[in-house]
């Protein structure tokens, strides 16, 4: 799939890496072409559950679901971020992703809306310096099973 160029996927990794240079969290990105749910939530917690984000020490994963062409996207973190930071944030979070993905600025909306979930993260899960990075920070494409 190429949906990004090189510097585009460059640009989402870096920022997945500095917004956890600031938070034990882990962030992940997942791009399909096509939802294969009619709900693209059902579909990201499938994805996250197969990108083991699941499975986080501190259930502090975090994925950005985007499904290109059907314009559709989720956001969705694991058990103990929503306990420690509630339900606003990922309002927001989808807010400005909207905003963006819709004006056709994808990358520069994934980079901020990475970069606010890092600093939101790091409140509650504070960057530990053994800490261990547990999720890749490159993309992941295609429709996984």
């Amino acid at each position: 799939m190429h949906f990004f160029s090189r510097s585009e996927k460059d640009k989402i990794s870096s920022a997945i890496q500095e917004a956890e240079l600031k938070t034990s969290g882990e962030i992940k990105v997942h791009v399909e072409e096509y939802c294969p749910e009619d709900n693209p939530i059902e579909r990201a917690k499938e994805v996250f559950c197969l990108l083991s984000l699941d499975h986080t020490a501190l259930h502090n994963g975090v994925l950005f679901y985007l499904s290109i062409r059907d314009r559709q996207f989720a956001v969705l973190g694991d058990k103990g971020i929503y306990e420690a930071v509630g339900e606003k944030l990922w309002e927001e979070e989808r807010n400005l992703l909207h905003d963006y993905l819709h004006s056709g600025n994808t990358v520069v909306g994934l980079c901020l809306a990475i970069n606010k979930a890092g600093e939101a993260l790091s409140k509650h899960f504070p960057y530990q310096p053994d800490d261990v990075n547990e999720i890749s920070n490159d993309i992941s494409f295609g429709n996984i099973k």
